[in-house]
């Protein structure tokens, strides 16, 4: 592949990855609720992983020829990130001290798990799997990068750039989810308000996806 091609699709999907969405939303719920967010991130790169195989196979290109599929899976996206949002704001994390005899975290609390870490990853991937913006660059934006003079095959380039997009993501939210936990770690007062903020910010990005959807379709 062309390196300058190469790093061009690199650069946009890093940006792509730092616009904040319902990835972002979903780990910085992690990092407040969980013990570790692994399963979550797993999660979440197993939905992408599924969509990059789907478009390297050419499944990309039926997808995106159907309009129709592309708005059902937005309000499918749309209802799933709320009725996370509406659990987060629902069940927000719980702080407990540790017990004596044992060094305390910073902040002398520890957030209790929620979840089994296969519903965390079953629900992260789903998030990923749902997520429009996710769809947008591996379904649209990806075929554009690749060249068809080139050596490799069209599909073994669609598998590589969007290798690429997965470690994008699994670097930007690692450092999220991680950084939400220290910050929480430090001041664990302020979990309730972050929880609440995480939820709401959830049901807000669900109204946007439907608000945008329906504008498109009018418009069309």
């Amino acid at each position: 592949m062309d390196a300058q091609l190469l790093l061009a699709c690199s650069v946009m999907m890093v940006l792509m990855v730092l616009l904040p969405g319902p990835d972002w939303a979903y780990i910085l719920a992690a990092g407040m609720r969980e013990r570790s967010i692994l399963p979550s991130l797993a999660g979440i790169l197993v939905g992408y992983l599924a969509t990059v195989s789907a478009v390297a196979i050419g499944v990309g290109a039926a997808v995106a020829a159907l309009p129709g599929f592309i708005v059902a899976l937005t309000f499918a996206a749309a209802v799933y990130l709320a009725y996370l949002g509406v659990r987060v704001l629902r069940d927000p994390p719980v702080v407990v001290a540790q017990g004596a005899g044992t060094e305390a975290d910073a902040g002398g609390a520890r957030a209790v798990a929620s979840a089994r870490p296969w519903l965390r990853l079953a629900q992260g991937a789903g998030v990923s799997g749902l997520n429009p913006k996710g769809l947008l660059v591996l379904v649209v934006l990806l075929p554009q990068f690749t060249d068809a003079a080139g050596s490799w095959p069209i599909p073994v380039q669609l598998a590589v750039l969007g290798l690429i997009f997965v470690a994008a993501c699994a670097l930007v939210y690692s450092v999220v989810g991680y950084g939400a936990r220290t910050v929480l770690r430090m001041r664990p007062s302020a979990m309730r308000v972050v929880s609440r903020v995480s939820g709401a910010s959830m049901i807000v990005l669900a109204v946007v996806l439907v608000v945008e959807q329906v504008a498109h379709v009018v418009q069309a």
